[in-house]
């Protein structure tokens, strides 16, 4: 084996090695995007995009599942904070989540369909394909919890 072949098989090694490593990493954190899901329905009803700012974990919504006769840039009319009457696409509904274990908390979410903002936990499931989510009001046992799904 030449030198040149040597050096181009341990640099495609190093290189497949990153990429296995990224992917993990990736799997082991929430950032990036979700699917949520109605309810009542169990149809998809949001895209959230989940981001890293510093330590800290936070999610706006980028995409609403509207029916055809739905508002196709709904607001905010039952929020009471600073997002009151605000288009809900692109609203921030996710913050202050920074890592605990093995898992996400600390931090808050607000439903925008009844503008309550709520305490929250957060755990990968699945090996990181899916995120259970959960708003409760002072203790975790009062509260509910949401499955939501990895978009590639």
């Amino acid at each position: 084996m030449k030198l040149g072949d040597f050096q181009s098989a341990v640099t495609a090694l190093i290189l497949g090695s990153l990429l296995i490593a990224s992917a993990a990493v990736a799997q082991s954190s929430p950032v990036g995007v979700w699917k949520t899901f109605d309810d009542a329905t169990g149809k998809p009803s949001a895209l959230i995009r989940i981001v890293d700012d510093h330590g800290e974990l936070k999610g706006k919504i980028e995409k609403l599942f509207l029916s055809a006769d739905e508002d196709v840039n709904p607001r905010c009319t039952r929020c009471t904070d600073a997002r009151k009457n605000q288009p809900i696409i692109g609203m921030t509904i996710i913050d202050g989540m920074r890592a605990d274990g093995g898992a996400f908390g600390g931090g808050h979410i607000l439903d925008p369909e009844n503008g309550s903002v709520y305490k929250s936990r957060m755990m990968l499931i699945e090996d990181g394909k899916k995120l259970e989510v959960r708003g409760y009001l002072g203790v975790p046992m009062l509260g509910r919890t949401q499955v939501w799904l990895r978009e590639p």
